[in-house]
């Protein structure tokens, strides 16, 4: 039976509200969102950041692993819609990145972007009340004016996904708030190692190497982060994870 594009966004919102799971992943949670979010928002690519708690912030997820887009949501940490979002709290957006004004408002960001071949990009921030972990990039290859229906959508998927990572890691009695980002960055590092690892041991590109890598933790219903150390250690060989049948 077919569903219809409400049905699909209320299931989403479900699937990111229920992180009371034993085997939850941040990482894995984070990547649902990204996708999710170019499914249901009709943009090309999407991004999070989250806080350092150093006062920076470094990328944690993304709709696709492309080296050109990773750099980009790194450069974006420091400038860009997305650095403005979380120092705001509200919403950024530009419909055209190759403008005067916006070359001269983000002038490392914007360059970057069209270079990725994005001509639009939006942020929404990873929230809670007066608290801001993070953002939510959006980003079009074609200018693209997001409407404030789409925006209102982005915002809630941002919103219910921070309340999901705060709730889980209060009724799991978690590391305090700040360390549990410095050990999600942590993992996020990792998992680059483990997709250079695969990448270059079955020739693959970082995106196939992610989905590769993605796709073994969830078949042996195991975190990321777990499969990417035993990589990093040399407890897992890269072909247990490229040869085995999904």
């Amino acid at each position: 039976m077919s569903t219809t594009p409400d049905q699909r966004l209320a299931r989403t919102f479900v699937t990111l509200a229920d992180t009371l799971v034993a085997d939850f992943d941040v990482l894995d949670f984070l990547c649902l969102l990204t996708e999710r979010s170019v499914e249901h928002l009709a943009v090309d690519a999407a991004g999070v950041i989250l806080s350092d708690q150093r006062g920076g912030w470094r990328p944690a997820a993304s709709s696709t692993e492309r080296p050109d887009l990773i750099g980009l949501f790194a450069a974006q940490a420091e400038q860009g819609p997305c650095s403005e979002c979380v120092v705001t709290g509200a919403p950024v957006t530009s419909s055209d990145l190759s403008t005067p004004h916006e070359l001269s408002r983000w002038p490392r960001f914007a360059p970057a972007a069209l270079d990725a071949g994005f001509r639009a990009a939006s942020a929404v921030p990873l929230r809670l009340r007066e608290q801001t972990i993070g953002a939510l990039t959006l980003l079009n290859h074609e200018p693209t004016e997001l409407d404030a229906d789409t925006l209102s959508v982005a915002q809630a998927l941002a919103d219910i996904a921070t309340i999901g990572f705060l709730h889980h890691r209060a009724v799991t009695h978690d590391e305090l708030l700040y360390e549990q980002l410095e050990i999600t960055m942590h993992q996020r590092a990792l998992i680059e190692q483990a997709k250079g690892a695969l990448a270059e041991y079955g020739n693959l590109d970082m995106d196939k190497a992610f989905a590769h890598l993605r796709r073994y933790a969830h078949t042996q219903r195991r975190r990321l982060s777990a499969i990417a150390r035993e990589l990093a250690e040399d407890t897992l060989h890269p072909s247990a994870i490229l040869t085995r049948k999904s």
